[in-house]
């Protein structure tokens, strides 16, 4: 299997998107901002999208490290609450 490569464009609507470069499919990921953030960052969308996009795939690695794949049932003391804090 051939490595993928990944883009990060901007859509017509101005959404940012992340996007595998050979692949014409959806996007993997998608970011919009309102009117009133990207006024906030003064032309710097793109840059704040790049560091959406990157701190999340950082994430998403972290988590997939994290897992037990052998484990079958979680431990009662390891279930969390089904609400995410920011």
């Amino acid at each position: 299997m051939s490595p993928s490569f990944f883009e990060i464009v901007q859509l017509s609507n101005g959404d940012y998107a992340l996007r595998r470069i050979d692949d014409d499919s959806e996007p993997l990921v998608k970011i919009s901002f309102s009117a009133e953030a990207r006024e906030m960052m003064e032309d710097r969308d793109m840059n704040v999208a790049k560091a959406m996009i990157s701190a999340g795939i950082e994430a998403a690695g972290n988590v997939a490290h994290d897992i037990d794949w052998d484990e079958d049932e979680p431990d009662a003391h390891d279930i969390r609450p089904s609400y995410t804090l920011h």
